[in-house]
């Protein structure tokens, strides 16, 4: 197919949630799905997994200046993350799809962004003994940037108001199903699968620094300290918000004058949206569901 560009393509209507094999989805993530379940992974493909919103571009424009910034080529740094890290399960009627974009990708490795839950995960990844790294965010800041990029990402479902989206949050139907299921059956995954880097949101945004060091720990990485501190400088939130390859500010299906889609990167925000009423209630639905006690968050740093 060949290869339309993201920021002329007309757009579809906003899809429709439906239930599919026990997940909310839109046809957006599920058009393509048998080319999903048979893609081929590749023993050197590294995996970024996380619930949307919760720092998956971030992490994506971390590891690709880790492997590719000191070498690649000068048109590569002008070339917008989402080409660089493609989305394994988008499939935008028009456009080149998540699978063909990774099958063309020239990089090695490759580095792969998803969204899916655990149990949509192609098994390739798992008989090729990929690496994964899987970043997840508190709920209360998931809900809270979930609901501001699903008023500008026109290829998500309409969001309705405040009120609602939350409610629909703490019942699951959310595009990729419940947080609490994302979070908790991902981490699960860890127990018996030892390329799994499991880490928090919440603890990159208190250093950086810190969690890189790990990250290069984990990938069998060792950059220089010239070479972390560049990527650090590169990688603080202001700094990504002003640049175009990272901030999706050349994706047309993207509406900006409701919200940028690198809003604030910030941990406990959520206390600028919720009432005392919704903070409550929203805490028992989350002692109910949240049910591993090893998994705990931080809703403030």
């Amino acid at each position: 197919m060949a290869k339309v560009s993201v920021t002329s393509v007309e757009l579809p209507p906003r899809p429709q949630l439906f239930d599919f094999h026990g997940v909310s989805m839109t046809n957006i993530f599920t058009d393509n799905w048998e080319n999903i379940q048979n893609f081929q992974a590749r023993p050197d493909d590294i995996l970024i997994a996380t619930y949307p919103k919760a720092g998956n571009t971030w992490l994506s424009y971390i590891l690709d200046l880790l492997y590719f910034g000191q070498t690649s080529p000068e048109h590569r740094t002008s070339l917008s993350i989402y080409l660089k890290v493609p989305n394994l399960e988008v499939a935008i009627p028009s456009l080149q799809q998540g699978t063909e974009m990774l099958d063309n990708l020239s990089t090695s490795p490759r580095l792969i962004k998803t969204h899916l839950p655990v149990q949509f995960i192609p098994k390739s990844f798992w008989e090729q003994n990929c690496r994964i790294i899987y970043m997840a965010r508190n709920a209360k800041d998931s809900v809270v940037s979930f609901f501001h990029f699903e008023r500008m990402a026109l290829i998500h479902p309409e969001p309705g108001d405040w009120n609602s989206y939350l409610q629909r949050f703490m019942e699951g139907k959310m595009v990729f199903g419940p947080w609490h299921d994302h979070v908790s059956t991902w981490r699960k995954k860890k127990e018996n699968y030892s390329k799994l880097h499991y880490m928090f949101y919440e603890d990159l945004v208190e250093d950086t620094g810190r969690e890189i060091d790990k990250l290069c720990c984990f990938l069998g990485l060792s950059p220089s300290a010239e070479e972390k501190e560049t990527i650090l400088g590169k990688v603080q939130f202001d700094k990504m918000k002003t640049n175009d390859t990272v901030n999706h500010s050349k994706y047309r299906g993207m509406d900006l004058k409701k919200s940028s889609f690198m809003r604030k990167g910030k941990v406990g925000d959520w206390k600028n949206h919720f009432t005392v009423a919704q903070n409550e209630e929203f805490d028992e639905d989350y002692k109910k569901k949240m049910k591993d006690p090893t998994l705990q968050f931080r809703t403030e740093v």
